[in-house]
């Protein structure tokens, strides 16, 4: 079988680690990872030594996007900012997600002009969907107010369509591998039906996709863990909180938003899974996977830290801020006005 040249952005996150791990096992494939100099990375290049060909450069640079071979045959795009860091810094995001994005299509068309592209979009470009959760691929696009992220992978989207390039969309669910507790928790509403993915499945979709371009070019699906995967965000983080030791989910009213956030069940997302078989985890394996991560002395100081932590995660959470400082327009990004008549 003719060898298969694959090219890899992103390399150092969840995602695109997990990727390595198989594409390395492929006796049929050539991986050659692009991503930004970085601790994580000189870590990978280490560890694959011999066996990856890694190329150091900035996606948002054309010098360092010429350096990237050609011959290319498939390409597994990760590479971008995300949250909370894309909406602290839109323009970099801006200039990552999309831009960057630019610069590698426009090289690709000239230097492996029969690539196929394999995009990871987002969930985030269906915007708020509590009320509405079933999310099928052929929805309306319509990106919460703010959300400088679900535009950008909207945006990167329109310009790997408008490509000569082959390509296919992939528009991952929450995905999760050991996931952070952290402020950015109090932004999604915790009704809000939420449909996860484990990295190991997506990466394991990513890498099957690359074998079989003719079923899946030109086409756009929802990626998701599928129904044993899909619970409230209310139960999410309940679970999550047992875990770690942080007890129940005791936070005052106004700590989470009630809107404006992304979201929901993949209604469609099977028919991705018949094509790829990916699917390995369930929620009751991957948060066994998170109890085995969590050693029973983090727990122990987690739990004599409780209060401690829960006050100064409540002090992170935006829409509480902007309800101790009445900040109407913050407020009425964060609550529905049904939400604020009933506190007035």
């Amino acid at each position: 079988m003719k060898e298969t040249q694959i090219l890899l952005t992103g390399a150092s996150g969840a995602i695109g680690e997990e990727v390595i791990e198989l594409l390395v096992k492929n006796p049929h494939a050539q991986l050659t990872v692009f991503d930004i100099q970085s601790k994580r990375l000189r870590q990978l290049a280490k560890r694959f030594f011999g066996r990856v060909n890694v190329i150091t450069g900035d996606l948002t640079n054309l010098e360092d996007v010429k350096k990237i071979p050609s011959g290319i045959n498939s390409v597994i795009h990760l590479a971008a900012i995300i949250p909370p860091l894309a909406d602290t810094y839109p323009e970099l995001a801006r200039r990552v997600n999309v831009e960057g994005t630019r610069l590698l299509v426009n090289h690709l068309q000239s230097s492996s002009p029969e690539a196929f592209i394999i995009f990871s979009s987002s969930v985030s470009v269906y915007g708020d969907r509590v009320k509405t959760p079933d999310i099928y691929v052929t929805d309306p696009v319509n990106i919460s107010e703010g959300d400088h992220y679900g535009q950008t992978k909207l945006d990167a989207e329109t310009v790997i369509r408008n490509s000569s390039l082959k390509w296919t969309m992939f528009r991952l669910a929450a995905i999760m591998k050991s996931h952070k507790i952290s402020g950015l928790m109090f932004h999604m509403p915790l009704e809000t039906t939420l449909e996860f993915a484990t990295a190991r499945d997506v990466a394991y979709a990513l890498c099957k996709a690359a074998e079989v371009p003719d079923q899946l070019k030109f086409r756009t699906f929802n990626l998701g863990g599928g129904d044993s995967c899909c619970m409230s965000y209310r139960e999410f983080l309940t679970r999550s909180f047992r875990i770690y030791g942080l007890g129940s989910l005791d936070f005052p009213q106004f700590a989470f938003a009630t809107r404006n956030y992304h979201c929901g069940r993949m209604a469609d997302g099977d028919e991705l899974e018949a094509i790829l078989h990916f699917r390995r985890d369930t929620a009751e394996s991957y948060f066994q996977q998170v109890r085995h991560s969590v050693s029973g002395i983090q727990r122990f100081l987690t739990i004599c830290l409780r209060p401690l932590i829960k006050f100064m995660l409540l002090r992170k959470s935006a829409p509480f801020r902007a309800f101790k400082s009445n900040n109407r327009n913050q407020l009425r990004h964060f609550f529905y006005d049904a939400d604020l008549e009933k506190q007035e």
